[in-house]
């Protein structure tokens, strides 16, 4: 099963649904049961206001699960809501928990996940209102997330799911084969375009998932795998802007996307390096340390003796890159600037790395 949204608050508005609240919490392993205050007992988390608490938890956890009206949970919604790439799950059960309503974020937030699970663990049934999981297709979005590759726009997402919904094949770009494992029970609805697409020759609904830049009709939605492990070098203090700067160079200078960024790496002498440990905090990625005589046993384009003498390896940018990707190749070669070297290999799914 796919993971839970986690943390987790459970909410019950009347004494009926105290008991099928409690079982919901033990069921959900670090759960926190909100009841109102006259209800809570020892462990449990007392309010006086429903829609108070909602609003103060809704960012604090990242999925809700309330025993109550659905048209109640709805106006407590109200002025909480802001997207779907960033709105928490939200369920809605009955006193009894005979039905589990997938209301918000059913796809992306997880909600879907969450109200088959809570219908499992009350012996009730889960109700998915998302066409796709209605008729058993997949969820591009959801597809993405699990192959753990980041869309883009996700506006371009609706008019894509109505061509699967009509029946119509869906074209795919996938050079790098991201997504097609785990398409392959849908086969039938796609097609895998064997050379990049133009967008006077795809206009309509296209998933495209590449790692590289290039032409996109409005209409595609962009994915971008966590293929580019970037290795970078840099002398003792530099700024995370000077790092940011020109690593966002050499990534557009050569047609890469940062959003498809997996992580940094460098050598292990900077992992109390301030900046580099600022700029991979701030893009949200891993930054991954090698120590010196790892490095030197890698097989790089263009090492060198001086960085030898001061560093104890030959290479540490494309050294590094290449470990953090598992792979054999170098899609940039170092490049220098100022404090600053960076180069850039490419990860394919299912590499063996160091992660």
């Amino acid at each position: 099963m796919s993971t839970l949204p986690s943390p987790l608050a459970v909410y019950a508005l009347s004494t009926p649904a105290l008991e099928a609240a409690r079982r919901l919490r033990e069921g959900l392993p670090g759960a926190t049961l909100f009841l109102p205050r006259r209800l809570a007992g020892p462990g449990e988390e007392g309010f006086e206001r429903f829609s108070a608490a909602l609003a103060h938890n809704f960012t604090r956890f990242r999925g809700h699960l309330v025993f109550g009206a659905a048209g109640l949970v709805v106006r407590a919604l109200a002025g909480l809501v802001q997207d779907k790439a960033r709105d928490p799950a939200v369920v809605v059960l009955d006193p009894r928990g005979r039905f589990a309503v997938s209301l918000l974020s059913g796809h992306l937030g997880g909600a879907n996940r969450l109200a088959r699970e809570a219908a499992r663990i009350l012996g009730g049934r889960a109700v998915i209102t998302t066409a796709t999981d209605a008729l058993g297709l997949p969820s591009l979005e959801v597809v993405a997330a699990e192959a753990d590759c980041r869309v883009e726009n996700l506006e371009a997402l609706a008019g894509l799911s109505t061509r699967l919904l009509e029946g119509e094949r869906v074209p795919v770009w996938d050079p790098g084969g991201w997504l097609q494992p785990a398409l392959a029970a849908w086969a039938e609805r796609f097609s895998w375009l064997e050379r990049p697409p133009h967008p006077h020759e795809e206009p309509g609904p296209l998933a495209w998932v590449d790692w590289r830049l290039g032409p996109a009709a409005p209409r595609w939605l962009v994915i971008r795998p966590p293929a580019l492990a970037v290795g970078v070098g840099c002398n003792r203090g530099t700024s995370e802007a000077e790092i940011a700067a020109w690593v966002e160079e050499v990534l557009a200078a050569h047609g890469l996307a940062r959003s498809a960024l997996a992580c940094l790496a460098s050598v292990s002498r900077k992992r109390d390096e301030p900046g580099l440990l600022a700029l991979a905090r701030r893009w949200g990625v891993p930054i991954l340390f090698h120590e010196p005589h790892q490095l030197q046993a890698v097989a790089v384009p263009t090492p060198s003796q001086l960085v030898a003498r001061h560093v104890g390896t030959e290479s540490v940018c494309e050294a590094a890159a290449l470990l953090a990707a598992g792979s054999g190749e170098l899609v940039v070669n170092k490049h220098k600037r100022g404090n600053v070297t960076v180069a850039v290999a490419l990860r394919r799914p299912g590499a063996s790395s160091t992660w």
